[in-house]
C-alpha cells in the first residue's frame, strides 16, 4: 500500500472512520430520535399535516406523540412496541440453535473440513457469492451467515473480521441478487400487482414472483465479483492485527472429529429431505393455497426450520464427540450464547419505540408518500426518472428498513406514475429493489448491525459502532455503481428484466 491512489484512499476512509467514531451509542442515538419524532408528529398534527396515497379514499393524518391520545397510546403499547418487534423472535431462535451448533464444535469442524485447504486467494469471492444467495433464508441470512464466513477465513488463515464483514455487506445490501428466487419475491409482486390495477386502463404486464429474475442472476454474478475484491483489497488490509488462537484452527479433524461429523451430516440430510420433501410432494401441508409452493407455509416457516437443522445437527456431533455428555448440557450452551445477546435486546428496548411511534404517528407515511411524489413533481422522464427512483427508495430505506412495508407505502405512487411514463410495473419493481438494498448495510434502524457488532467483537474488542458502520459503508457507492450499470444495460437493450417482463409498456 504504498501507490498515491492507495494512500489517498487511506485517508478517506480514515476520516470516515473518525466520523463514524463519534457517532452516538445507538441507545443514545434513539433516544434522541424518539425525542425528535415526538416533536415533529406533534406538530405538523397541530398544523393539520395529510398525506393520501394514490388508490387510498381516505387521507393519512399525522397524529402527534405528545397530545393526550399519543401520550395515552404510548404507555399502554410500550410493552407490546418491544414484544412484538419483528425480528427480535428471530434473532433469539437462531442464535439459541446457531449457539449450539457453535459451541458443540461442529461449524468449526465443518468449516475446517471443507475450507482449510481451500486457495486464499479465492475465499473473498466464494464467501461474497455464498452471501448474495443469503436472501433465500431471509432475515436469519443476517444472522447465520457472517458468523460462518469468519470462521472460514480464520480456517484458511486470513483475517476472520474480514470475512464476516463482506459477508454480512454482501447479504444486506445485496439483498435483491442471487440466482435464486426467495420469499421476498413473492411479496413485493403481490404489492406490485395491486399497485398496478390503479391504472388499469393500461396494458400492463402480470408481476409473477420470477418478474426480476434475469437481473437478480446478473447482479448475483457480478456483485460477488464486486464484493470479494473489496473484501481483499480494501477491507482485510486495513484491519488491526489479529492474533490467532493457539489451537490450531487448520488441522486434520481427528476420529472422533470426522464419526462425529458424518452423524451430523446424516443427520442435516435427512431433516432438509423431509422439509423439501414436505413442501414439492403434491398435497403436502407446507403446500400453500391450492397446492402453490409460493407462498406457503414451508418459506413462513424457515426460521424454526432452520433453528431445528443447526439444533439437531450441533446435538448429534456433540453425543458423538463427547462434547454433549448431559441433556443439561445442551441449555447451558443456549445460555451462553444469549450472553452475547444483551447489547442488542438493550437496543431493541428502545428503537422498537421509535419504529412504532414512526409508523403511529403517520410520519413514515408522509415522508415515503412527500419523496415519491417530488419526483413526479420535477418532471424528470427515461432513465433519469429510474434513478431518481433508486435513490429515493435508498434514502428511505434508512428510516423504513423493512422491503415490503416500504414498497407497500410507495408502490402505489410509483408503479402508476413510472407507468404513465411507459414503464412496466415488473421494471419500476426491479429499480425499487436497488434503492431497497444498498443502503440496509449502513442503516442505524438496521436491528441486525446490532447482531453483527457483537460477532465482531469476539475479533476486535474495542470496535465501536461508527467504525462498524465507516467500514460497511464503502460496500454502498460500490454496489450502487454496479447495480446501477446492470440496470442500465437491461434498459438500453431492452433486455426482459425476468422471464416475460419488458422494460416498456407496448407502444412505448
Amino acid at each position: 500500500m504504498t501507490t498515491a491512489t492507495t494512500t489517498r484512499l487511506d485517508r478517506v476512509l480514515g476520516a470516515v472512520e473518525r466520523v463514524g467514531d463519534k457517532v452516538p451509542h445507538p441507545f443514545v442515538l434513539f433516544a434522541w430520535l424518539l425525542a425528535v419524532v415526538a416533536v415533529a408528529s406533534t406538530a405538523l398534527d397541530l398544523v393539520g399535516v395529510r398525506v393520501t396515497v394514490p388508490g387510498s379514499d381516505e387521507a393519512t393524518a399525522v397524529q402527534g406523540l405528545l397530545t393526550p391520545d399519543g401520550v395515552a397510546w404510548f404507555l399502554t403499547s410500550f410493552v407490546e412496541n418491544f414484544m412484538s418487534f419483528p425480528p427480535l423472535g428471530n434473532v433469539l431462535v437462531m442464535l439459541l440453535a446457531v449457539g449450539v451448533a457453535e459451541q458443540s464444535g461442529l461449524l468449526k469442524a465443518a468449516v475446517q473440513a471443507v475450507f482449510a485447504r481451500a486457495p486464499r486467494s479465492v475465499l473473498p469471492y466464494v464467501v461474497a457469492f455464498v452471501a448474495a444467495q443469503g436472501h433465500v433464508m431471509s432475515d436469519p441470512s443476517m444472522i447465520v451467515i457472517p458468523p460462518l464466513a469468519a470462521l472460514v477465513f480464520l480456517a484458511a488463515g486470513r483475517h476472520p473480521l474480514a470475512g464476516m464483514l463482506g459477508a454480512f455487506a454482501c447479504t444486506t445490501a445485496g439483498y435483491a441478487s442471487g440466482i435464486l428466487i426467495g420469499s421476498l419475491d413473492a411479496l413485493l409482486a403481490g404489492i406490485t400487482t395491486s399497485s398496478a390495477e390503479i391504472v388499469s386502463d393500461l396494458d400492463t404486464t402480470p408481476v409473477t414472483i420470477a418478474s426480476n429474475w434475469w437481473i437478480s442472476i446478473a447482479t448475483g454474478i457480478l456483485l460477488p465479483l464486486a464484493g470479494g475484491f473489496l473484501i481483499d483489497r480494501v477491507i482485510e488490509p486495513r484491519l488491526p492485527a489479529f492474533q490467532r488462537p493457539d489451537e490450531d484452527e487448520t488441522g486434520v479433524l481427528d476420529a472422533r472429529e470426522r464419526r462425529g461429523l458424518v452423524a451430523a451430516t446424516v443427520v442435516g440430510v435427512l431433516l432438509l429431505a423431509a422439509a423439501f420433501g414436505g413442501w414439492l410432494v403434491p398435497g403436502s401441508p407446507l403446500r400453500g393455497e391450492g397446492g402453490d409452493l409460493v407462498p406457503s407455509p414451508f418459506l413462513d416457516a424457515i426460521v424454526p426450520m432452520l433453528a431445528l437443522l443447526f439444533l439437531a445437527t450441533g446435538i448429534t456431533y456433540g453425543v458423538v464427540t463427547r462434547v454433549v455428555e448431559r441433556a443439561s448440557d445442551v441449555p447451558e450452551m443456549m445460555t451462553e450464547a444469549m450472553r452475547g445477546l444483551a447489547g442488542y435486546v438493550v437496543f431493541i428496548f428502545i428503537a422498537a419505540q421509535v419504529i412504532a411511534i414512526f409508523t403511529w404517528s403517520g410520519l413514515g407515511t408522509v415522508v415515503a408518500v412527500e419523496l415519491a411524489e417530488g419526483l413526479d413533481a420535477v418532471g424528470i422522464t427515461g432513465f433519469g426518472a429510474v434513478v431518481g427512483l433508486v435513490l429515493i427508495a435508498s434514502v428511505i430505506n434508512l428510516f423504513i428498513t423493512s422491503g415490503s412495508a416500504m414498497w407497500a407505502l410507495m408502490a402505489p405512487v410509483m408503479v402508476p406514475t413510472f407507468a404513465l411514463l411507459g414503464f412496466e410495473p415488473g421494471f419500476v419493481q426491479a429499480a425499487y429493489r436497488i434503492g431497497d438494498s444498498v443502503t440496509q448495510v449502513i442503516t442505524p434502524l438496521n436491528p441486525y448491525l446490532i447482531v453483527l457488532l457483537g460477532f465482531a467483537r469476539r475479533y476486535e474488542p474495542s470496535l465501536t459502532f461508527g467504525a462498524l458502520i465507516a467500514r460497511m459503508a464503502v460496500f454502498v457507492p460500490v454496489f450502487l455503481v454496479v447495480w446501477l450499470a446492470a440496470l442500465a444495460v437491461f434498459y438500453v437493450t431492452g433486455t426482459d428484466v425476468g422471464p416475460g417482463m419488458p422494460i416498456r409498456l407496448p407502444d412505448n
